[in-house]
């Protein structure tokens, strides 16, 4: 019976099946935590842009869509 769990055992142990699932989700959580990162720096940065950029276009900014 011991010999039989140890075999079993010998033979489970280092299989690569499970380990690439948990690669793969360590993977996406650490893109998700750069993506989150980079809006997040550079949020401020960019709506400065466009508030400028829209601030130098001509015409009337009444906001309701030219009707």
């Amino acid at each position: 019976m011991l010999h039989m769990l140890k075999t079993y055992i010998d033979t489970n142990w280092y299989r690569e099946e499970g380990a690439t699932a948990v690669e793969y989700g360590i993977m996406v959580v650490l893109i998700a935590v750069v993506i989150i990162g980079a809006v997040t720096a550079l949020g401020g940065g960019l709506s400065e842009v466009f508030q400028t950029t829209a601030d130098e276009l001509p015409g009337d900014r009444g906001g309701d869509g030219g009707s």
